[in-house]
């Protein structure tokens, strides 16, 4: 499959990073067996979804360590929270030539109220729907975050005035999500340090709880 010739505006959702290392061969090996037997973009961007979505533990969930960032990393060992999950992803797309990025939702981390964490899920750029914003967290029960362009549906909906769905797509991690990530060498001290950023007059200011 040939990808297609992608504007200029799309050169950073390309690239290979110190996070996003779509050029490391393993990466680039899973990437090649994922995109096998795909007739087109959306179906390779399809088969990276699900295997990370279905194939990579969530740190939380199965209570799994080590802590991962480096997407490679998160390859190696099979786990990662939604943050590593998310550069994952968008590792194995960039590596299949799909243009990658990663979102970020502000979410209660209980049922509702404080305290709030960042969530990670990514954006990819189809050719026939443009952005599509999609969500390789992993289901569980009340969680089901689907692969059905154009229509998103992701794991988690907007709820209460202080959560929200940041805008932004991201070339790369946002520093403090890495921070996190990379401090903590435990999955249950992450998750008692989740990212956060604060909201004010309509905008977001970054800030780490914990």
């Amino acid at each position: 499959m040939n990808a297609p010739t992608m504007p200029p505006n799309l050169a950073p959702f390309l690239r290979s990073s110190r996070y996003i290392d779509a050029d490391d061969p393993t990466v680039r090996a899973r990437a090649a067996m994922l995109a096998a037997g795909a007739h087109d973009v959306q179906g390779v961007a399809e088969a990276c979804f699900t295997f990370v979505r279905d194939e990579i533990r969530h740190s939380w969930d199965f209570r799994s360590n080590p802590v991962t960032c480096r997407a490679s990393d998160v390859l190696k060992h099979g786990t990662g929270y939604c943050y590593a999950k998310s550069h994952l992803l968008a590792a194995l797309l960039r590596a299949n030539g799909i243009p990658a990025a990663l979102c970020y939702q502000r979410l209660s981390v209980g049922d509702a109220g404080a305290p709030y964490c960042l969530h990670g899920l990514n954006a990819v750029h189809l050719p026939d729907h443009g952005w599509y914003r999609c969500d390789p967290r992993g289901n569980k029960p009340g969680v089901s975050a689907l692969w059905a362009p154009p229509r998103e549906v992701l794991a988690y909906p907007i709820r209460e005035a202080s959560e929200c769905d940041l805008p932004e797509l991201w070339a790369e991690p946002l520093p403090l999500v890495v921070d996190v990530l990379e401090r903590y060498t435990d999955m249950a001290q992450v998750h008692a340090n989740l990212p956060d950023v604060e909201l004010w007059t309509g905008a977001a200011r970054t800030a780490t709880r914990g």
